[in-house]
């Protein structure tokens, strides 16, 4: 399948996730040279680089597309930096793919990679009360987790989940880890193990929401006549991208945010913003939900992921915890979510984790996830979301 959106992704690669404690180039490094020999490309072939900001490393970090082109040695290509937040990567992804429709490149490489501190995040230093996201940690106290402890509560009132569905979700996604080499947690869990983990955010406990990790992650596109000229006669194909922010009035409280917009005098939309991100890639694309094969999503905790199957269209809203307890979404079911292990397995390495879904579901719609492979996959989804309304989502095919 491709469309006129179309482009080949010809190479991917990642540094393990772990906390390695050494500068974030390294691993941007690892990564790019990994899925530049994927590629069969030299460096010096590369005319446009993209790389994902992280903004806790100084001011390499801002800069990342120049920081990891200096790296990789000066060579003239062209260089783009994109924050937004953890939608970084994937708009770095939408950057190399509108200079390669346009001509302008043929041949890019996606970059992104972090060094994260121990423990939660936390705002960059500075006092800024204007700013939400400082005053969410300052004024509420409001951790990341708390907003997914608030997400997993909202599930339980209106949705009837359960503690055990939560706790199905990181059984699920870490017999998935165990088999990816990249994953950080390598460890099969039971339902009762993670019902006895610490509480962390009321109804989540430690092993229910995901670390800050280090890693990295790469992948190499270009145009399908270059793809074609280089001997790939059927790549995976990029179909659709969305980078979708809301449409007012929002009507679910999106972090950092206190509050939703107001709909006093104006209806809620007909999709919620996350629902809307997907729905745009899939536009793009040209297919439906039906068309899935698997799906990437950003399970910043178990609960979260159930959100994210009716998000993404994989069934009703209210039908995620029957679709989950089917088995469809697990390894061998109908439409497995999260094959690689997910943000449960690796972590959070903000830059890195839009383009390491992108590279997964390569390697799954290549048939080259060892252990993990979804088989006869044909069509894949990832999903994703910044703070202050960074949608972030792309459908590839074979």
């Amino acid at each position: 399948m491709s469309s006129k959106h179309s482009v080949a992704v010809i190479g991917a690669g990642m540094h393990p996730w772990g906390k390695w404690g050494r500068n974030f180039v390294e691993y941007g490094v690892v990564a790019a040279r990994a899925a530049l020999e994927d590629a069969g490309v030299a460096w010096t072939d590369v005319d446009f680089v993209a790389g994902a900001d992280t903004i806790r490393n100084g001011y390499p970090g801002f800069i990342a597309g120049a920081t990891f082109a200096q790296a990789l040695g000066w060579s003239g290509a062209r260089v783009s930096s994109s924050y937004a937040a953890c939608a970084s990567g994937v708009q770095a992804i939408a950057s190399a793919r509108a200079q390669i429709l346009a001509g302008l490149s043929e041949v890019a490489l996606v970059v992104g990679a972090d060094t994260t501190p121990k423990g939660f995040f936390k705002p960059v230093g500075g006092d800024r009360p204007d700013d939400p996201d400082w005053l969410r940690f300052h004024v509420l106290g409001a951790t990341n987790p708390t907003y997914f402890g608030l997400y997993a509560q909202r599930r339980k009132s209106v949705y009837g989940a359960t503690d055990e569905d939560f706790a199905q979700i990181k059984v699920k996604n870490a017999a998935a880890g165990v088999h990816n080499p990249y994953a950080r947690y390598r460890k099969e869990v039971t339902i009762d193990e993670v019902l006895s983990s610490p509480m962390v955010a009321n109804p989540l406990r430690l092993l229910e929401i995901c670390a800050t990790s280090d890693g990295g992650a790469a992948v190499v596109l270009c145009s399908l006549e270059y793809a074609k000229r280089h001997g790939i006669a059927n790549p995976v194909t990029i179909d659709g991208i969305s980078t979708v922010t809301p449409t007012f009035p929002n009507a679910v409280i999106e972090m950092p945010n206190f509050a939703t917009d107001s709909w006093s005098s104006v209806a809620p939309n007909d999709l919620t913003f996350r629902a809307s991100i997907a729905h745009a890639a899939y536009e793009e694309a040209g297919i439906s939900p039906s068309d899935v094969s698997l799906a990437e999503v950003y399970d910043l905790s178990s609960a979260l992921e159930l959100d994210w199957y009716e998000d993404i269209g994989l069934c009703e809203v209210g039908e995620a915890e029957h679709l989950l307890r089917s088995g469809a979404t697990t390894l061998g079911g109908r439409v497995p979510v999260n094959p690689s292990g997910g943000l449960s397995s690796f972590g959070e390495a903000i830059p890195a984790q839009a383009i390491a879904q992108v590279a997964e579901c390569t390697w799954q719609l290549r048939g080259q996830a060892d252990g993990h492979q979804v088989e006869g996959a044909t069509v894949a989804v990832t999903a994703n979301q910044g703070l202050f309304g960074h949608g972030s989502s792309v459908v590839l095919s074979r």
